[in-house]
């Protein structure tokens, strides 16, 4: 990669890093949350789920516009809505306005992964996105590693609104870096031809039989996170056993080894095929999720290691699926595509988060009661998965080799 390429990975991957920060900062902060605005287990994934909903509307209505504007501009506009909403939930003193502010945060945040994507799928051929989207990947490792440890000390000391005013302080220096530093990305716009109004974009994208194969197959891709997610620190807490003190030593450790991991299934993917790293993915993700949600009191080194190895699984499935799925649409319909995807993505989210809400009960203590049958449908929608991924390989050969860079100066290159 030349020095620009090298420079749009790592401004994709922090970009990535404080969104997604933004989401998974409220499921480690759920042991803490709770009690402090009594509310039920039911409540907090609707806190969660929210985002996820309000997301997705997001992502339908910005579909129909998303090709129509230099990507770097969509970009900031929704950017700046983000910072400004997540200030809204670092003020929030209550469980209503709390949701609200959630809810505003989706609107904007939702639409940004797209974005990313789309940029990434413009300015880099089909046989590096496996490396660039496990780079990017590594925002989740890194939300862990970094984030969401600083989020849980910040809320032990001034409570859990300070690690939404962390997010804002850190979102606002990548936001100057994106307006500054980052070329105008355009080449879409070039496309000859009269474009369709943004309701027939819209509606010429959600009526794509090859386009709704892959949004059906986001569906269940999105299950296993939002499901096991939310709870996932309560878990820890109350039915593991671990002291909520050594809580970020768990997600430093575990965001390490998947930081180490990320870019290495990313180079598996380019190199051994994408579809049989997302078999390996899956595979060891059942298995894992199966033991994991049947822990009861467990040592902190085997927590550790059975999250660890959960989540090199998870990398495995999402890296190499999305590497493939960015191959599926032309690149005058790309924005629109990653806006519906991501659309899709949240919306199913939001369901899993609620529905793990409806599985699990709070029992004596704060232990949470049912866990492994939210473990068993996980399972479930990943074998599904498994099999409709499949039909994506076969739209998208391995090897096939898709559109052009965005713009000449950026096309990747050894120097």
């Amino acid at each position: 990669m030349s020095s620009y390429q090298k420079f749009v990975v790592a401004l994709l991957a922090f970009l990535q890093f404080t969104v997604i920060l933004d989401f998974m900062s409220l499921s480690p902060l759920g042991a803490v949350l709770m009690p402090a605005l009594h509310i039920t287990p039911s409540q907090f994934g609707l806190v969660v789920s929210v985002y996820a909903f309000s997301a997705s509307a997001s992502g339908i209505l910005a579909a129909g516009f998303a090709d129509r504007f230099d990507r770097k501009k969509f970009l900031l506009f929704f950017y700046t809505g983000f910072v400004f909403a997540t200030l809204l939930c670092g003020v929030a003193n209550s469980y209503p306005l709390l949701l609200v502010a959630r809810m505003v945060t989706g609107v904007f945040g939702g639409v940004i992964g797209s974005i990313v994507f789309a940029i990434a799928t413009d300015l880099f051929p089909f046989e590096m996105r496996g490396r660039v989207m496990g780079f990017v990947q590594t925002a989740f490792a890194a939300s862990q590693v970094l984030g969401i440890p600083a989020g849980l000390f910040l809320s032990n000391l001034w409570g859990w609104h300070a690690p939404f005013i962390m997010i804002v302080a850190v979102s606002m220096a990548v936001g100057i870096v994106i307006a500054v530093r980052l070329r105008p990305i355009d080449a879409h716009l070039r496309v000859t031809g009269r474009r369709a109004g943004a309701f027939r974009t819209l509606s010429a994208t959600v009526t794509n039989p090859r386009y709704v194969q892959a949004f059906a197959t986001t569906v269940l891709l999105a299950t296993g996170g939002f499901m096991l997610m939310p709870f996932g620190s309560a878990f820890t807490v109350h039915n593991m056993g671990i002291d909520i003190a050594r809580l970020p030593l768990v997600y430093l450790i575990t965001g390490c080894c998947s930081i180490f991991t990320g870019p290495l299934v990313g180079r598996a993917a380019d190199s051994f095929g994408k579809f049989r790293t997302f078999v390996f993915g899956t595979t060891l993700g059942i298995v894992m999720v199966l033991i994991y949600t049947h822990l009861g009191v467990t040592p902190l080194p085997l927590v550790i290691l059975v999250n660890c190895v959960m989540f090199v699984g998870i990398s495995s499935r999402m890296i190499p699926s999305q590497a493939l799925m960015s191959a599926i649409p032309s690149p005058e319909t790309r924005g629109s595509f990653m806006s519906v995807n991501s659309s899709v993505q949240q919306f199913s989210g939001g369901v899993a988060s609620v529905l793990a809400g409806l599985i699990v009960a709070e029992g004596p203590g704060g232990v949470i009661l049912h866990f492994e049958r939210v473990g068993y449908v996980v399972c479930a929608a990943s074998l599904v998965t498994l099999f409709m991924m499949n039909g994506i390989r076969r739209m998208v050969p391995e090897g096939r080799l898709v559109t052009a860079p965005a713009r000449a100066s950026d096309a990747p290159a050894a120097e």
